[in-house]
């Protein structure tokens, strides 16, 4: 999902499009998918608030370490109406040939890598509901990854923007307590922190 407008990150860039150490956030994401073992297919859904966004992705502009995993064939790109991130998956999912369950995933996740959602995957093999997959509100804390204001008085898990839409109507949460599940870039000061923390992992 790239096609929001991101006006909380007060970027100069369309917010799939800042560079998390010099490299587009939406190229990183794809890395992840492409790199994941239990995903065939990728489908960017695009949308009037982000036009940069979807040429960068229909000229395959994508980085060096992206642009040999994928192809036309593991890669689309399809317009959603851009009226927010519920009418927008309904309108992929409503497309024929698209089939459940789906991994959906959004595009501020810089830190994302493919055995995370190889895991994720792996555990909902044997179930039909829709999986929202959330963080430990304690970790994101930890980390200095910002909290919406909409949980700042519980200690609820927080939604990491992946989810897996099943085959029927129940909805489950699942908790992965991992941190490159933590960092949604949302402001300026979580681009820092994810910058910071891809430095690091790369280092290991």
């Amino acid at each position: 999902m790239c096609g929001g407008e991101g006006t909380r990150l007060e970027s100069v860039h369309e917010k799939p499009l800042h560079p998390i150490a010099d490299v587009p956030m939406i190229d990183r994401v794809i890395a992840a998918l492409s790199t994941a073992d239990r995903v065939e297919t990728i489908v960017a859904a695009v949308s009037p608030n982000a036009p940069e966004t979807r040429n960068h992705l229909e000229d395959g502009d994508l980085e060096a370490f992206v642009s040999g995993l994928v192809t036309d064939s593991t890669l689309k790109v399809v317009d959603t109406p851009g009226d927010g991130y519920v009418t927008d998956l309904q309108t992929l999912l409503d497309r024929p040939d698209l089939e459940t369950p789906v991994l959906t995933v959004v595009a501020d996740l810089p830190l994302l890598e493919g055995d995370v959602l190889d895991g994720i995957l792996s555990a909902y093999s044997d179930s039909d509901a829709s999986w929202t997959v959330c963080v430990p509100q304690a970790l994101k804390r930890r980390l200095g990854a910002s909290v919406e204001s909409r949980y700042d008085a519980t200690d609820r898990p927080v939604p990491t923007g992946v989810n897996v839409v099943g085959t029927d109507s129940r909805s489950m949460t699942h908790v992965h307590d991992d941190y490159r599940l933590a960092v949604n870039v949302n402001r300026l000061e979580d681009a820092e922190l994810a910058t910071r923390l891809l430095d690091r992992q790369e280092g290991d």
